[in-house]
């Protein structure tokens, strides 16, 4: 095995991190200060400008990322970790924070499914999820309108039979470049 891999470089660092005590600068509880959950896009321009342009620290905020801020299921992983950081990690707000720019702006499923098959993904195998009953197509789709997936996303939070009443819903969506913040929903007027 190579020395100069990536994963080789994070643990050498991650060695002298541990052993300088880097760490204590960060420690925190795993609940929010600001009693805050956020549903936002793993965009890798967001890593970093997203915190900052919303003056936000470490311990501030439950942060969930996936690829477009999307909830695409009520019933899926993003909806049940929402409900345990308000149910459990005293959460009191959600914000769905969604980005211009977005790379599941305009994705259609099919140069998604020829990658996977140009990556050895065989048709057997892609037939065999749409027999299962699962629509590939849908399941890979992006959005098209990044404001109208914030509000759906908002939506789908909002109106889940395990949400309790009372917790604001917010729709934002972020500037990738300046960091600018654009409100689409403010959850207290619902």
């Amino acid at each position: 095995m190579s020395d100069s891999t990536l994963l080789n470089e994070i643990l050498e660092y991650n060695q002298k991190f541990v052993e300088t005590r880097e760490y204590e600068k960060y420690e925190t509880t795993k609940f929010p200060n600001k009693r805050m959950v956020i549903l936002t896009c793993m965009d890798t321009r967001l890593l970093e400008l997203l915190p900052k342009a919303m003056n936000l620290g470490n311990g501030d905020v439950k942060t969930i990322k996936n690829a477009g801020a999307l909830v695409s299921h009520p019933f899926g992983s993003i909806m049940r970790s929402i409900l345990i950081a308000v149910y459990e990690l005293q959460a009191q707000e959600v914000l769905v924070i969604a980005h211009h720019d977005c790379g599941m702006s305009g994705l259609k499923a099919e140069p998604v499914i020829e990658n996977m098959k140009s990556r050895g993904i065989s048709d057997e195998t892609i037939n065999t999820l749409s027999y299962s009953g699962i629509n590939i197509n849908k399941w890979l789709h992006g959005f098209d309108n990044v404001k109208e997936s914030v509000e759906h996303s908002v939506g789908v939070i909002r109106n889940h039979p395990l949400m309790p009443q009372g917790v604001p819903v917010h729709g934002l969506i972020i500037d990738p470049h300046t960091g600018e913040l654009d409100l689409v929903v403010d959850g207290y007027d619902a």
